[in-house]
């Protein structure tokens, strides 16, 4: 750790930093800020701006990108930031509390097929209570004049108690196979029913991409068992991605106070919440038996405080070669971009970036280019582009 003297609202402060995170030049509106890391100055460039609660993006030939904004739009953006009008097409969401448009990914034939998948809140009526539910949908973008969403259709829907506006999990990743994994809170007010195999709530799911069950599903065929579900014991995760370097499915999710965690997800495995764990209530009170339990997983790496972790990519490109192998996840209470170094399916180290934006991070994606591209919460969110200083 090193102790720098900054000024903070014209006042000179002692700030702790975690390994050389630290900011090395001023902020100014519309240019680069750089900053301090362990791969050198670091610059971080406004691409896109003027976005309600962006929640997540996904990349598109030419250097366009798609975004999606919680309250219930999706929105093209040009390669020189420039946003397109929201997209025709996208169904109404519930974007109540934490609900909204969420995840969205393209599949890995998207060249020939211009199929994309998405995620979001989908207000339901249940034995005479209405809510929300995680709905996956996959639809063809279609470009032009007034580029829309064609053909769209809900190709998953959660099964379980509904959520009155909390703990959606919502973020997707496509296999090797084409098969689609989606994450799935578990509502907030239900946490012991991700213990249940019955219902979808606090689950990670594995279904192909019309939807169907694969059929060497961890569960298929066991009496009771949703067949779709994968791993259990999830509280609500909202990063998820494949390990390029092994195969392995990496996901990331959200503790109460204290207890975020990193899971390297196996089939059929349980994952512990609420049994076990490593925060408390947010009232102060205890949830967790203990922090392990036989036959329940141990997470890779667990923050006590919470950062609210959100997104996820593993780094693969050469733009910065020191952090090849690393691992990276935004934080929403911790307003910070997190690198995670990795040895194998361990953690070995952790490094604080971009702490002096005080931005609420909520995606994390690794560029065509081989930047780090960042999406900020919050009502006027931004897409933000890093790369080394200069390049």
């Amino acid at each position: 750790m090193k102790t720098l003297l900054v000024w903070v609202s014209g006042t000179l402060t002692a700030a702790t930093v975690i390994i050389a995170s630290f900011l090395i030049a001023t902020k100014s509106s519309g240019q680069p800020t750089s900053f301090g890391s362990s791969a050198g100055p670091l610059a971080v460039k406004t691409f896109a701006q003027n976005l309600e609660s962006p929640w997540a993006l996904a990349f598109l030939p030419g250097g366009r990108v798609l975004v999606t904004e919680r309250p219930g739009r999706m929105r093209l953006v040009s390669a020189q930031g420039a946003l397109s009008p929201p997209l025709q097409g996208v169904p109404e969401v519930w974007s109540a509390g934490q609900g909204g448009l969420l995840d969205v990914i393209t599949d890995a034939n998207f060249a020939a097929n211009r199929t994309i998948y998405f995620c979001y809140a989908e207000r339901a009526g249940q034995t005479g209570r209405s809510g929300g539910r995680t709905a996956v949908a996959r639809a063809a973008l279609i470009d032009g004049d007034a580029p829309r969403l064609d053909g769209v259709t809900v190709i998953f829907r959660q099964d379980g108690p509904l959520s009155s506006g909390n703990h959606y999990g919502c973020r997707i990743a496509q296999g090797a196979d084409g098969h689609l994994f989606v994450t799935l809170g578990d509502h907030f007010s239900f946490r012991d029913q991700a213990q249940s195999l019955g219902n979808h709530l606090g689950k990670i799911i594995r279904i192909a991409a019309d939807g169907s069950v694969p059929a060497d599903n961890p569960f298929v065929g066991r009496a009771g068992a949703k067949p779709e579900i994968w791993s259990y014991g999830h509280r609500n995760a909202q990063s998820l991605a494949f390990n390029p370097a092994n195969g392995a499915l990496w996901e990331i999710e959200h503790g109460p106070r204290g207890g975020d965690e990193v899971n390297v997800i196996q089939p059929g495995k349980n994952y512990g919440w609420p049994v076990i764990g490593f925060g408390i209530d947010y009232s102060g009170a205890k949830i967790h038996e203990a922090t392990a339990k036989p036959g329940m997983e141990q997470p890779v790496k667990y923050w006590v405080p919470s950062i609210a972790p959100s997104g996820m990519a593993f780094y693969s490109a050469k733009l910065f070669p020191k952090w090849a192998g690393s691992l990276f996840t935004g934080a929403l209470s911790g307003k910070m971009l997190v690198r995670l170094s990795l040895a194998g399916d361990k953690v070995t180290g952790e490094e604080r970036l971009l702490q002096a934006l005080n931005e609420r991070i909520r995606d994390v994606r690794q560029g065509p280019d081989g930047a780090l591209w960042l999406l900020t919460d919050n009502v006027a969110g931004r897409i933000l582009r890093v790369t080394p200083a200069g390049d």
